[in-house]
C-alpha cells in the first residue's frame, strides 16, 4: 500500500499524525488510518509510533517516539500511583501539624521515601526532609521540585471522613496536596531514573505560614548546595480554577509581606472627663486613617501597594473608659524593594510624628516578612509550554497577580524559580471554598494531574540543555 503520510495512533482516537515524505510501503492495519499531512493537529494523544516509520526517518520518528512514549508513561504511572497518594494526601489532611511543629509529618515523609526507596535527609530547616532521585549521569543537570507542609490555626467545618483530627488546626491552604502530590512526583520519577540525565532534589518544606518562613531557613542550611539546582518548581493549589486546569504566569506574580506592631501609648481616664486624659483611641484612629495617605499619595501608581490593619485592641476598659495604650496589627505588600523600605520608614515617622503632636508616644515595629516573588521569565514560558503539551492549550491559563505572598519567594530570589497555580475546585459537586477557610477542600483528581504534570515539567527541564 503505497502512501505519502505515516500514520500514528492516538489514544482513544483513531487519528493520525504524518510525516511527509518518500513514498512508502505500508502494510494494512486495521487500527490505523492514514490522511493527508495536518500540520495543525497536536500530539498530546500520540500513542504508538507505527514502526516503518522509524526506519524511514530514525532521528525524527525517534525524538518523537521518546517524547510520546514518556509522556503516556507518566500518565499511566500518575493514574496507577493515584489511589495510594490520594490516601496519603487523606492522612496529611487527618493530621495537621503547625508550622515549626510538623515532628510527625516528617516522619511521615520519610516512612514513604524509605518505603520508595529514595534516599533523603530528615530534620532539615526543623522537621523538613530533601531527597534526591539521581539519573543517568547525576551531575549533568540538578533542578529542584518544593512542597510544603505545615497547616493552619482554623477549626474545621468539613463532615468528611479525612477530617482533621487536631482540633483548631486544618490542612486549609492545601499543603496537603503539595505535599501528596511531591510524594507522587518522586514515585514517578524513581520509577523512569533510567530514562532522565541529571538529579532531581526534593524538598519537603516546613514552616511556610509563619515568619520567618521555612524557606528561609532551609536556604541558610544550605539547600540550595550540594548540588546546586539550576532551577526550582513549586505548584499551589487554586480552588477558583476548576481542576484540570493549570496557571503559569511569568515575572512577577505575588507581593512581598511585612507584618506592622503599633503600641500607641497616652493617658486613661475617665470617658466623661476627656480634658484630664490623653486619648489614645483617638491618637490611632488618626494614625489608621493618615498610614492611608502612604499607599495613595506616596506610591507610584504603577507599583501595586496594600496597606490593611487587621487588629485594633486595649487591654480591658468599659465604654465610659479611656485606656492607657491601644495597640494596632496590620501588613504592607508591595511588588518593589526599594519602595517597600521607603515606605516603611515612612510609616514609622508619620505614625510617631502623629502620636507625639497629640500627646502622646507610638512604638513602631516592622517585620519583615517574606519578599516578592518573581517567576523566571524564560523558565516559566517552557514550563507553560510543556504544560500545553502535557495537558492541551484549553487547559493552560495565565492567573492575575496577587496581593498575597508565600515564602517560595526566598527561592526565587537565589535561583531561577517558576511557582504555578493547580486547578483544584469543582463547582459542580460544591468545592468552592477558598484556602484560608475552614471550609476548604480539593477535588481529588488534581493529585493525578498536579503529579503528573511536575513530573513531566521535571523531566522536559532535566532534557532541555
Amino acid at each position: 500500500m503505497n502512501r505519502d503520510a505515516v500514520g500514528i495512533e492516538l489514544t482513544g482516537l483513531k487519528r493520525c499524525l504524518f510525516l511527509s515524505g518518500s513514498q512508502i510501503q505500508t502494510p494494512p492495519v486495521k487500527e490505523l488510518q492514514f490522511f493527508k499531512k495536518q500540520p495543525e493537529m497536536q500530539t498530546e494523544e500520540v500513542k504508538i509510533f507505527y514502526p516503518p516509520a522509524q526506519r524511514l526517518f530514525p532521528g525524527c520518528c525517534q525524538s518523537l517516539t521518546s517524547k510520546i512514549m514518556l509522556k503516556e508513561k507518566i500518565r499511566r504511572l500518575a493514574k496507577s500511583f493515584h489511589p495510594s497518594i490520594v490516601a496519603i494526601r487523606r492522612h496529611l489532611h487527618s493530621h495537621p501539624e503547625l508550622s515549626f511543629q510538623e515532628v510527625e509529618t516528617g516522619k511521615f515523609i520519610a516512612t514513604k521515601l524509605r518505603e520508595f526507596g529514595i534516599a533523603h535527609e530528615v530534620n532539615r530547616g526543623g522537621h523538613g526532609v530533601v531527597a534526591l532521585i539521581q539519573g543517568e549521569k547525576p551531575g549533568k543537570k540538578i533542578i529542584a521540585l518544593r512542597a510544603d507542609m505545615d497547616a493552619l490555626p482554623i477549626s474545621e467545618a468539613n463532615d468528611v471522613p479525612y477530617k482533621s483530627q487536631n482540633q483548631g488546626v486544618m490542612h486549609a491552604c492545601g499543603h496537603d496536596v503539595h505535599t501528596a502530590s511531591l510524594l507522587g512526583v518522586a514515585r514517578i520519577l524513581y520509577s523512569l531514573k533510567d530514562e532522565f540525565e541529571g538529579t532531581v532534589k526534593l524538598i519537603f518544606q516546613p514552616a511556610e505560614e509563619k515568619l520567618p518562613g521555612g524557606a528561609s531557613i532551609l536556604i541558610e542550611e544550605g539547600v540550595l548546595e550540594n548540588p546546586r539546582p539550576a532551577f526550582i518548581f513549586g505548584q499551589h493549589v487554586l480552588p477558583g480554577l476548576e481542576v484540570g486546569k493549570v496557571g503559569f504566569r511569568p515575572g512577577l506574580f505575588m507581593a512581598s509581606s511585612d507584618e506592622i506592631y503599633l503600641s500607641v501609648k497616652g493617658k486613661g481616664g475617665h470617658g466623661a472627663l476627656p480634658q484630664n486624659s490623653i486619648d489614645p483611641i483617638l491618637i490611632a484612629a488618626h494614625i489608621l486613617t493618615a498610614l492611608q495617605q502612604i499607599v495613595s499619595r506616596h506610591a507610584n501608581p504603577l507599583t501595586p501597594s496594600v496597606l490593611t490593619f487587621g487588629k485594633i485592641n486595649s487591654a480591658g476598659g468599659a465604654t465610659n473608659v479611656i485606656p492607657n495604650e491601644v495597640t494596632l496589627e496590620g501588613t504592607f505588600r508591595t511588588f518593589d524593594e526599594e519602595w517597600r523600605e521607603e515606605a516603611q520608614l515612612r510609616m514609622k515617622k508619620m505614625a510617631e510624628g502623629i502620636a507625639e503632636s497629640m500627646g502622646g508616644s507610638c512604638q513602631f515595629e516592622i517585620v519583615r516578612g517574606y519578599p516578592f516573588l518573581k517567576n523566571d521569565e524564560a523558565l516559566t514560558d517552557r514550563a507553560r509550554q510543556f504544560a500545553v503539551e502535557y495537558l492541551g492549550s484549553e487547559n493552560v491559563v495565565e492567573p492575575d497577580v496577587r496581593m498575597t505572598s508565600e515564602d517560595f519567594a526566598f527561592y526565587s530570589q537565589k535561583i531561577p524559580a517558576c511557582f504555578y497555580r493547580l486547578g483544584t475546585g469543582n463547582p459542580a459537586r460544591g468545592i468552592t471554598s477558598p484556602v484560608h477557610t475552614n471550609t476548604f477542600d480539593v477535588d481529588e483528581d488534581s493529585l493525578r494531574i498536579g503529579m503528573g504534570l511536575m513530573s513531566w515539567l521535571a523531566m522536559k527541564e532535566l532534557e532541555n540543555s
